[in-house]
Parts: C-alpha cells; structure tokens; sequence
C-alpha cells in the first residue's frame, strides 16, 4: 500500500511538471502577444493557428542548436547552474495545496523561504562563471537587487502567518472565507506585490537583464538549451509567485475555475507592467526596498502581533 502512495505521489508531481512546462510555454506566447498588441504589432501569428504552436517551435529550435561555451568560462558551473535554476524553480511547485495526492506539508512556507533564498546563487554563478564583465556585473546587480527584497518579502509574509499562526499554506484558505486578507491588509499586499516584480528580476525592475547598459546581463554568453532554461526558470518563478500571492491575499486555494482565473490575471498582470512602465534607477530601487518597504512591513508586523495578543487572544 505504502508503494502505491509512492507511485501515486510520483504520478502526481510528474503530471504538475508537466503542467508547468506547458503553462511556462504559453504564457510566453500571451506575453509575446500582448506586447505585440501593446506596441500596435501583431506578435507570433505564422506557426500553426494564430500563433499558437509558437513556443513548441521554439522550444525545438533553442535545444536544438549547437551549446557553445566561452573559451575563459568555468565550465562546470557555467554549463550547470541554469540546471540548477530550473529545477529549483520546478521543486518549488511541489508547495501548491493541492487535496490529493501532492505533498503539501506543515512548513511549507519556511520550505518556500529556503529556495527562494538558493535561486539568487544560481544567478550570481551564472553571471561569474562566463566570464565576461557584463554578466559578472549583472549578477552582482542581481544578488544586492533579490537579497534586499527578500528581507521585505519575508517580514511582508510574516503578517500574514502572524494572522494564520500556521506555517502550512492550506491553512491560509480557511482564515479568508469571510473576507480576503487584501482588504486587511491594502498597503502590504501592494508591497508584495512590487516585491514579487523585483524578486522574479521584472521590469521595472529587470536591473540583472539591464539590456540598454548590460547588452543582456547575466545571461550574455547563454545560448539553445542554458538560455531557455533560465528562461523557463523565470516564467516558472511568475506563475508561482502569481499563485502564492492568490494564497495570502485572494481567497487561498480553492478547487475551482475563479482560482485559475485570479492566476491568470496576475501572470497577465506581471506582462501588462512590463508593456507600460520604463525601468527604475538602480539607486532608487534600493531606496524603495530599504527605506520604504522595510519600515512599512516591520510597522505592520507590530500592529498585527499587537492584534493578535490584545484583540485575538482571551484574557
């Protein structure tokens, strides 16, 4: 019995996978589309109908072409932290609360920390290893960038667990069945979301990828399969930063067709910005999260702890 769970479980977490993949295909498809339409062009519409066999095409040709390497590149790390990044960005998926046959645990929030805080490193080997200073360049901007909005981040996301006192995310869904967390919390759903476009490196504030100054940042000398694996790592990363946004502040995670559709809007969301605001000053970035986020999050983590202790909890 206890193999039949295993395979299950197995089953289970290939088919969410897969899932994935093919959402991350496609939301490159709507973000090509939606730029297109934003900039009065037409975006991808030759392969197959309307486009629509577009990111197959270019999944093809990308794993398909020659990989080529930097003669003065660290080969090892250089070749292998894309890996890396993309199976970190798939192991984080494995937190989505599903009812059945998925492994949702009790800390999930804490698991959540943890790889989010690896994903920087897998970056900042990229831009090192290649050897080239604008990629070097572009994962010390990324490292200082994700480093300071993971602080806010973090104590962002502890007003919420102050309000659960749960570390497990299914949890989040039974508080918010009266009334959702973003009408209780406007300002810090606001910061998180700002937060999350600077975590998953988006405009506007895509300083890693800085192309007008760093030609393409960190990922310069990434070509066919590395680059599309950094690729897929990121819309990964937006989708599921999209989902937990849902969890904490939307209504948690519900069985239902409103879900996916909170979920698309916020992926959509992440793609409309890019399309309207031009990118932030790199000084200014560091002001916002330091000087404005920071001091905002630890004021509501008082006012929360205090609710809790003087209204919540009986005397």
């Amino acid at each position: 019995m206890i193999m039949m769970d295993y395979i299950s479980i197995f089953t289970g977490l290939m088919m969410l996978i897969l899932g994935v993949l093919i959402s991350v295909a496609y939301m490159v498809l709507l973000e090509r589309k939606v730029l297109g339409y934003i900039q009065i062009r037409k975006g991808p519409n030759k392969v197959g109908y309307m486009g629509i066999l577009q990111p197959f095409s270019d999944a093809i040709k990308l794993f398909t072409k020659e990989q080529t390497y930097p003669m003065y590149s660290n080969y090892l790390s250089y070749y292998f932290s894309p890996v890396f990044g993309f199976l970190l960005s798939l192991v984080i998926w494995m937190l989505i609360p599903y009812y059945f046959n998925f492994i949702s645990f009790n800390l999930g929030i804490l698991f959540f920390f943890c790889c989010t805080s690896l994903g920087v490193y897998t970056v900042m080997i990229s831009g090192w290893s290649s050897n080239s200073n604008y990629s070097l360049l572009g994962g010390l901007r990324s490292v200082a960038q994700t480093i300071s909005y993971e602080v806010s981040l973090s104590l962002i996301m502890m007003s919420g667990i102050l309000m659960i006192m749960d570390f497990n995310l299914m949890s989040l869904k039974y508080y918010q069945m009266n009334i959702w967390f973003m009408f209780l919390m406007i300002p810090l759903s606001l910061c998180m979301l700002s937060s999350m476009l600077a975590e998953t490196n988006r405009t506007p504030f895509d300083f890693a990828e800085g192309e007008s100054e760093l030609v393409s940042g960190f990922n310069i000398e990434y070509s066919s399969g590395g680059f599309a694996l950094i690729f897929l790592a990121e819309y990964s990363s937006i989708m599921f930063m999209s989902m937990l946004f849902i969890l904490f502040y939307l209504g948690g995670y519900s069985l239902d067709l409103f879900f996916y559709l909170k979920l698309w809007f916020l992926s959509f969301f992440f793609i409309w910005v890019r399309g309207t605001l031009p990118r932030y000053r790199y000084d200014k970035l560091m002001y916002l999260s330091w000087k404005s986020y920071l001091p905002i999050s630890l004021n509501y983590l008082m006012f929360y702890l205090g609710y809790k202790i003087f209204i919540v909890l009986p005397f």
